[in-house]
This record gives structure tokens, C-alpha cells and sequence, in this order.
């Protein structure tokens, strides 16, 4: 059976020749970032909870002093880019859609076809690993088609992720913090506050609090699938869905919604927010951001209105 382990070893060799592509041009911080993620990729499921642990504050410490730096290395001229934008115009983006199309297509035909054998992937795991592989296929056929350096492939992805840096993989972690919220009890203490200042009975008030809690979390670590456990073992479980009989499938999927609200006010969620600034030049680091306010509080009203409308009223 192919597992999410494989989908881990599937990335850890790109970050490995990113640390040695930085290592050769003596840049021994991002070597030793890329390098420590590489091992983790590789060894993080056999490592201790206390490895893993060490692990992550040494990259928080290259990150923390700088020891990031971006990079320019060379690839294809800009007379070659420029060749290629003509020649073959928005062609170009062919091999970024094999990624999308490999991961939905592959996810349907398995889940509802004969094609796949039974149990080839780890159950919940087919959307990741197909995703992975669409990934493998998009490489592959730009490649052949493109016909760039040999190196070329590992040093624009080298560009690419030394101008993201750390924030590669601030998702990771902040859905890390979210687990540890969980496992901590955070909810339990968040929802014993509410149950203390929300009036019994008062539905509407209730989900007001989820959905404010939802996005308020959400900036705080910047990823709505972290602050979901907390704010979904504080209210959303035992207020509105236990006490007062809501529809689940509502609370829980526009509850997330509301959250995705909060991922478009905060620079915690730095691979929506602040990388698109980076890799765009802009001046003002939160310029997306303030593009995301106007559609943000708007959509968080409507999904207030949505969720005590569809779980309460229609579902009761």
C-alpha cells in the first residue's frame, strides 16, 4: 500500500538538492534550513517526538537570525525566457494544470472506478499521493518538452523557495500548533468562558461567537484548519451541535469558511498573504491584504447568516 510516508520521500530529495545547491554556492544557512527539512521529510516518522522537536527550533533559529538568504542562481538566459514566452505564449502553464488535473481526476477514477486495484493508498491519503505524483508527471513532461538545462529544474525551484523562505512552511507548522491547542485543552477553556457569557438559548449569539472565534483564531496562526479543533471543542461540538441539534455538515463546513475569512486579513498566513507581496515586488508587504478586506468582512457576514439559516432554521 502506498502511504503518506512515500509522499514524504517523494519530497525530501528536491530539498535536499536545494541544500546542496545553496551548500555550493556557500550559502550554509539556506543549506542548513533545506538540509534539516530534507532530513525531516526523510527520517521525521522514525525520529522521537524530542528529535522532531529539536528539529523544528533549529529551524526556527536559521530562520529567527536570518541565516536565510534569497537566492539568483543562473538557469536560462532572459533572451531564452523571452523566446520561449513568444514562442509558445500561455502554453507555458500546460504543465502546472497536470498537477490539478492528476490529483481530482486520479482521487475520482480510484474512489469510483475499477481502474485502481483495492487499497492502493492509505485510506483519506489518495488526494496527497495523487497529488504528489501530478507533480512527478508536470515535471517530467515540461522537461521533455522544454528541453531547459539539466539544472535548471532545481535551481529555479531553488529561486522559487529561497525568495519564500521560511514561510514555506509556516503552514505546517501553525496546523502543528493547532493539534498542540487541541491537545492542551485550549478548547475546552475557550468554550467554558463562552458557556459562561453566552446566554442559554441564544443560537444566534452562539454562532456568532464560533464564526468570530473561527476567524480570530485563524489570524492568530494563520491557517483555519488549526484554529478548527479549538473553536470546534469549544462551541461548535458541544454548543451547536450537541445542545442545540444544529446540522453538522453546515456548522462544520462554513464554520471553516468563516475561517478562510480570517486567512485573508493576516499576514500569519504568509504563503496566502505575504509570499504573492514577495514574489510580486511590492512594495507595501501587506498589500494583499488590504486588496482582501473588502471581500473578507462581507463574505464573514454572509457566513454568519449562513450557517444559523442552514443549521438551525431549515435543519430544525
Amino acid at each position: 500500500m502506498i502511504t503518506l510516508d512515500w509522499l514524504y520521500w517523494l519530497a525530501g530529495p528536491f530539498f535536499a538538492v536545494w541544500a546542496i545547491l545553496s551548500l555550493r554556492d556557500q550559502r550554509y544557512g539556506n543549506a542548513a534550513f533545506w538540509g534539516l527539512l530534507a532530513g525531516s521529510f526523510f527520517f521525521g516518522s522514525d525520529l522521537s517526538d524530542f528529535a522532531n522537536g529539536v528539529l523544528v527550533l533549529a529551524l526556527v533559529a536559521i530562520a529567527g537570525f536570518g541565516g536565510l538568504k534569497r537566492s539568483e542562481p543562473e538557469t536560462t538566459s532572459l533572451e531564452q525566457r523571452d523566446d520561449l514566452a513568444r514562442e509558445f505564449g500561455n502554453y507555458l502553464f500546460l504543465p502546472a494544470l497536470i498537477v490539478p488535473i492528476t490529483a481530482v481526476a486520479g482521487t475520482l477514477l480510484y474512489n469510483y472506478t475499477p481502474l485502481f486495484p483495492v487499497d492502493l493508498f492509505e485510506e483519506r491519503r489518495e488526494t496527497l499521493i495523487l497529488y504528489g505524483v501530478g507533480v512527478v508527471i508536470a515535471l517530467v513532461a515540461a522537461v521533455v518538452w522544454l528541453r531547459p538545462p539539466a539544472l535548471a529544474p532545481a535551481e529555479e525551484g531553488r529561486r522559487l523557495i529561497d525568495s519564500i523562505g521560511w514561510a514555506a512552511i509556516l503552514p505546517q507548522m501553525l496546523a502543528s500548533l493547532g493539534a498542540v491547542f487541541a491537545l492542551a485543552g485550549v478548547g475546552e477553556i475557550i468554550g467554558g468562558a463562552a458557556q459562561s457569557v453566552i446566554p442559554d438559548g441564544s443560537v444566534f449569539l452562539t454562532v456568532l461567537v464560533f464564526a468570530l472565534g473561527m476567524a480570530l483564531f485563524t489570524m492568530i496562526m494563520g491557517n483555519a484548519f488549526a484554529a478548527f479543533p479549538v473553536m470546534a471543542a469549544a462551541i461548535g461540538i458541544p454548543l451547536l451541535i450537541e445542545a442545540y441539534d444544529g446540522d453538522p455538515a453546515v456548522i462544520g463546513a462554513v464554520g471553516m469558511l468563516a475561517g478562510f475569512c480570517g486567512t485573508l486579513l493576516t499576514p500569519m498566513a504568509a504563503n496566502f498573504n505575504i509570499v504573492p507581496a514577495v514574489l510580486l515586488e511590492l512594495k507595501d508587504k501587506n498589500a494583499v491584504i488590504r486588496q482582501q478586506v473588502g471581500t473578507a468582512i462581507p463574505l464573514w457576514i454572509c457566513n454568519v447568516a449562513i450557517i444559523y439559516v442552514g443549521a438551525f432554521l431549515l435543519w430544525n
